[in-house]
């Protein structure tokens, strides 16, 4: 089978397409023929070996999971032994981050725990471009307790996967909602529904004078005495992505601690895959609730020019082949 095959931590030049054994399967395994498989930032940072936070995860010296992708959409095309919720034929999508990524590959095996089936009304494209982005949005809003109707959202880094979904759902339960990213990115946003649009290269949020009643911050890298200012009383502050510094650990270990005693809530918002969050991602869409958006569609033969033009900062979706 074809697979894009990468041996050391780089630039997106270290891809490779080439041939390579289809997957054999575990007995609680399914083979996938992969249809659609969206770049995440996490695939961007495997690729890079950048923070070396990601080395201690993928490989210290060289990745160990050859083939990236984490999100895909596809149709199961053999089960193992012991595998009993899907058959055959079967159309899922998931994040398989946690099997060993493996997405941008003709085919590719995965623990059936980390797929759900995809609704019939969802384009494979579109399925790939939900399970990791989508997740995080929701779990995001709920980070220690759900964004209620009214309430005022403000979301740093809107433009990329995550902050569209993030946006729409907002949107959809009746809150305001005000997005943080490049004026490039403004239309996009608009069309998904912002109240407020603001260009972080003109201005700091934290630095307006106003508060919010929940921040999600997808690029977070200043001090929690900034964030705390930006937030209203009962606020919550829930980071997704940004500084693995001291930021990163103040925000795992300190805040958490430190927010059982204050009325704002600081802290990094832990991911996790499941079939429960999955099959809610398919009721969201049949509803019209939450639309991923994609920027541009490659071949897997196009695989490097797609992480190119991730790398270029100005993507709001990407989906290989």
């Amino acid at each position: 089978m074809k697979a894009v095959v990468y041996t050391r931590y780089g630039t997106p030049d270290n891809l490779r397409l080439t041939e390579v054994d289809k997957p054999a399967i575990k007995e609680n395994e399914v083979l996938v023929k992969v249809y659609a498989s969206s770049i995440n930032s996490w695939d961007w940072d495997m690729l890079k070996g950048k923070p070396f936070l990601v080395r201690m995860i993928g490989g210290l010296f060289k990745p160990h999971n050859k083939i990236l992708g984490a999100d895909i959409a596809g149709v199961i095309e053999a089960i193992g032994s012991k595998v009993t919720f899907f058959k055959t034929g079967d159309e899922v999508f998931g994040d398989i981050a946690g099997g060993g990524f493996g997405g941008f590959a003709e085919y590719v095996a995965v623990p059936e725990k980390l797929l759900e089936k995809k609704s019939a009304k969802m384009s494979f494209e579109q399925a790939a471009a939900l399970p990791q982005a989508g997740l995080l949005a929701l779990q995001g809003l709920r980070y220690q307790k759900p964004l209620q109707t009214r309430q005022h959202l403000l979301i740093n880094g809107a433009g990329g996967g995550v902050g569209p979904i993030a946006l729409q759902y907002a949107k959809s339960i009746g809150a305001k909602v005000t997005c943080v990213d490049k004026e490039e990115k403004f239309d996009i946003l608009r069309s998904s529904g912002a109240d407020e649009l603001m260009d972080y290269r003109k201005t700091d949020y934290t630095k307006t004078g106003k508060q919010y009643d929940y921040i999600l911050d997808v690029t977070a890298h200043k001090r929690t005495a900034d964030y705390k200012r930006a937030l209203k009383p009962g606020g919550i502050f829930a980071m997704i992505g940004g500084s693995m510094g001291s930021l990163l650990v103040q925000m795992m270990l300190v805040q958490p601690l430190l927010s059982k005693f204050r009325k704002k809530k600081l802290g990094i918002m832990g991911y996790r895959v499941s079939r429960q969050g999955l099959n809610e991602l398919n009721r969201l869409f049949e509803e019209g609730k939450i639309i991923p958006v994609i920027d541009k569609v490659f071949s897997l033969e196009e695989t490097v020019n797609a992480f190119h033009y991730f790398g270029q900062g100005n993507f709001k979706r990407e989906n290989s082949y």
